[in-house]
């Protein structure tokens, strides 16, 4: 049972429902329907063989009405018109059996019991259904051979005469054997043909499902790598101005601070300011340059993006005279910095640019240190930037270079520690990356476009983890000073 169910479909959670345009079909089909059993019954009388019709051509076209009038119903209540069907064939056939086994009507019954399997939306109640079927018309024909004159007409019809040699059976046995096979034909194709309808319509409905999906999927994929881009974009200008900006402010404060009782050093300060918002203005037209090259507007530019050998300069113009900053690169080998990915020389540097900034910003230090350890034995890049000064009164970050920083740092499989130096001033900001450089896929993209979107930071930028699952709780804090602007 388990077997035919399955055969069935009764394990597809799937419906096959009409639309209004097939029940409107329905309509115009019973009428055709109809038209042609009356049209086909009308040729039959006309050839005499309804003449010992025991009833009526009233009760004929009431019995031709009937079956044309469950074809409007056949996908409003598919298993209810499988059981009139079967009942109609039965009584018509009983009653008027000349009507009945005219070739238009056993079609007309042939698609009512065809459109009951390939309709029908229950499809543990179409087993039951057509078990009953079939067993109705089995013992309808039984009875009627067996004490109805279904045998004493064939003996009739078959008369005296008829010579029984040369057969497998005789020629009642023979009679009765191809009708049970025309019986099993007849019903067992519509069951089968209305199977096979039933699947077919399973699979359109699993294609066009599947098409609908891949379609969402797309416009999602295309959404989140816009948004990724976006971000993308966000953290570059954000890094390059942060980082150039507050450069010019400390050193336009020295300059105006010395300008009377040191005009060597003002100059050398204003020098510096003129350095940064030029490098400032390279790096951003070096970007919207990309952007125009991307977007199929402009020329390319053909700028190297920052790597780890430029650190050291980017060290030097963050040094002023209230503050040190040096950068050292360790290598496990030598020249290993150099075969780093370039998206992830780009995110060390851009870490150490937002880290210097943010000291620069939100720090009393006197001296950072940034170090770049390349290690192939562990297959990392970690950077670690670390002050000796506590937050300046009155300053207080909006959490996007923090951001930033996870965000480059996940889009790459690696992770950010933040939080206050233990037993001394200062702060630390620790990130890695793998050396492989190999982008993760674009969730963390959409986490932060919604983070961006609702003006609340993250997931990822509210907790980091250190290694072996351990939450750093500093996050907040370290916001308002080296990794947190």
């Amino acid at each position: 049972m388990e077997r035919l169910e399955r055969w069935f479909g009764a394990d597809e959670d799937w419906e096959r429902v009409p639309t209004a345009l097939d029940r409107r079909r329905d309509l115009q089909w019973a009428l055709v329907a109809f038209l042609v059993v009356a049209f086909g019954t009308e040729m039959i009388r006309s050839g005499g063989g309804l003449v010992d019709e025991p009833l009526g051509i009233g009760w004929q076209y009431v019995g031709i009405a009937s079956a044309a009038v469950l074809v409007a119903l056949r996908r409003v209540a598919p298993i209810t018109v499988m059981l009139l069907a079967c009942a109609h064939f039965v009584i018509v056939g009983q009653l008027m059996p000349m009507t009945m086994s005219s070739l238009p009507m056993q079609l007309l019954s042939f698609f009512l019991f065809f459109s009951g399997v390939a309709w029908a939306r229950n499809r543990r109640a179409v087993v039951l259904a057509t078990g009953a079927v079939l067993l109705v018309m089995a013992l309808w024909l039984a009875w009627w051979f067996a004490l109805g004159a279904g045998l004493q007409n064939i003996r009739d019809q078959l008369g005296e005469d008829v010579d029984y040699s040369g057969g497998l059976v005789t020629p009642i046995t023979a009679i009765l054997m191809l009708m049970a096979m025309g019986n099993a034909i007849y019903f067992g194709f519509a069951i089968a043909l209305g199977q096979v309808a039933w699947r077919g319509a399973l699979r359109n409905a699993q294609t066009l499902a599947q098409a609908r999906t891949i379609e969402e999927q797309s416009a999602a994929l295309t959404d989140q790598a816009v948004v990724a881009e976006r971000l993308r974009i966000a953290r570059e200008l954000h890094d390059v101005v942060a980082h150039h900006v507050s450069v010019m402010g400390v050193q336009t404060a020295a300059a105006r601070r010395v300008m009377d009782r040191d005009p060597e050093s003002a100059k050398e300060a204003l020098a510096a300011v003129e350095s940064s918002s030029r490098e400032a203005v390279g790096q951003m037209r070096q970007l919207l340059g990309t952007l125009r090259a991307d977007s199929g507007f402009g020329t390319e530019d053909r700028s190297p993006q920052p790597t780890l050998a430029d650190l050291p300069a980017l060290a030097e113009s963050a040094s002023t005279q209230t503050l040190t900053a040096t950068v050292e690169v360790v290598e496990s080998s030598p020249g290993a910095a150099s075969l780093v990915p370039p998206p992830v020389q780009l995110s060390a540097y851009r870490v150490v640019q937002e880290s210097l900034a943010n000291v620069h910003k939100h720090s009393t230090a006197r001296t950072v240190r940034a170090v770049v350890r390349v290690d192939e034995s562990t297959g990392r890049v970690e950077v670690e930037v670390v002050d000796d000064g506590h937050q300046r009164v009155g300053t207080s970050g909006t959490g996007l270079g923090l951001l930033g920083m996870r965000e480059r740092a996940q889009h790459l499989g690696g992770g950010v520690e933040v939080g206050p130096r233990r037993g001394t001033l200062g702060w630390r900001v620790r990130v890695w990356f793998p050396l492989d450089g190999r982008p993760m896929a674009v969730t963390g993209a959409s986490q932060g476009a919604a983070a961006a979107a609702s003006g609340q930071p993250s997931p990822a930028a509210r907790q980091g983890e250190r290694p072996g699952g351990r939450r750093q709780p500093a996050d907040d804090a370290a916001a308002r000073s080296a990794g947190g602007e």
